[in-house]
């Protein structure tokens, strides 16, 4: 999804909960990262691993001036043989430390061997956050969650589109006299989704 499609979907968003949900919780998941300096680890879950938000944070970053939003995919069946942003395992999880951020994104309760995982990173200091399930023990673990649970208005997979984009737009502050690519193509997309003026 493209930032001007973003920028649609807020647009038809507008005055429901999702909008100031997902700009929190992005805002927790740049200020944990920005404040620690970096150190973003994502994992999802063996069957739904996050490697299309992964690349959206990396663009993100790259568009935001924020390094720090960049993540290291964790996967659950990472191979040696794996291009290298794709070949690490749940063992970098037990290696996670302080000033660390950790975000889960799981479609429901993640199996109980990640949950133990996950709760051994808090406990060594590792910020986690939470996006999908909003019962069980990943959320209560979390120091943030954002809830998508079944029958949600949003699938898990828009939730992140617009995550993603709050986490790079809200990073820094636009400079005084210049707009950025994205401002303008948001603003480009709300001119041309506009009714047309009133002619009398």
């Amino acid at each position: 999804m493209d930032a001007v499609r973003v920028a649609l979907l807020r647009e038809v968003l507008a005055g429901t909960e999702w909008l100031g949900a997902t700009r929190r919780f992005a805002g927790a998941l740049r200020g944990s990262v920005v404040s620690h300096g970096g150190g973003l680890l994502l994992v999802g879950t063996p069957s739904y691993e996050p490697w299309h938000l992964a690349a959206h944070l990396v663009d993100e970053a790259a568009w935001s001036g924020t390094p720090e939003l960049a993540p290291i995919l964790v996967r659950h069946n990472a191979r040696p043989s794996d291009p290298a942003h794709l070949a690490v395992g749940l063992g970098r999880l037990e290696a996670a430390r302080r000033g660390e951020t950790l975000l889960v994104v799981a479609p429901g309760e993640p199996a109980a061997p990640l949950v133990e995982r996950v709760s051994d990173a808090r406990r060594a200091g590792v910020t986690v956050l939470a996006l999908g399930p909003g019962q069980g023990e990943l959320p209560s673990m979390a120091h943030e969650t954002l809830a998508v649970p079944d029958g949600s208005e949003l699938d898990l997979d828009t939730v992140q589109h617009l995550v993603s984009a709050a986490a790079g737009e809200n990073a820094l502050p636009t400079p005084r006299g210049r707009r950025r690519f994205r401002d303008r193509v948001a603003r480009l997309a709300e001119h041309l989704t506009a009714p047309p003026p009133a002619r009398w």
